[in-house]
């Protein structure tokens, strides 16, 4: 690795250390389907957000719990201390497409279709309101 990579590397890092953020890789549902329930929480407080996803329809919205709550341990972990109610925020949440698995479908005359079996990688970041 050259020198100004792994100058880059190291304030990559740099920078990570006071964020805190969970990613959950390789969750088996379409980015688009996962898309709908990350707008829902975009911005929300900690709690209520937590709250919308426990009630919500949506099968994707539990996976999305599971990462929130995994961001709000490792604030809590670098912190040294619990988050109190109205401290947290979910600062930046998104979601990317993750690898397609490609399957073939049985189709009339012989032929066949393609079937996508997309996944996803979802990131999301807490933070209080003054560490935007």
């Amino acid at each position: 690795m050259g020198k100004r990579k792994r100058i880059a590397a190291e304030n990559r890092k740099a920078a990570n250390k006071t964020q805190y953020f969970a990613i959950l890789r390789n969750v088996p549902s379409s980015p688009r389907k996962m898309r709908y329930v990350v707008d829902l929480i975009r911005g929300m407080e900690v709690n209520r957000a937590l709250g919308t996803l426990q009630f919500s329809k949506k099968a994707a919205s539990a996976d999305v719990e599971k990462a929130l709550r995994s961001a709000v341990a490792n604030w809590e972990q670098k912190n040294d201390r619990k988050a109190e109610d109205g401290e947290l925020f979910v600062t930046r949440i998104f979601v990317d497409e993750g690898f397609t698995l490609k399957r073939m479908r049985p189709a009339p005359q012989g032929r066949g279709y393609r079937i996508r079996k997309r996944s996803n990688h979802i990131t999301v970041f807490v933070g209080t309101k003054t560490n935007d």
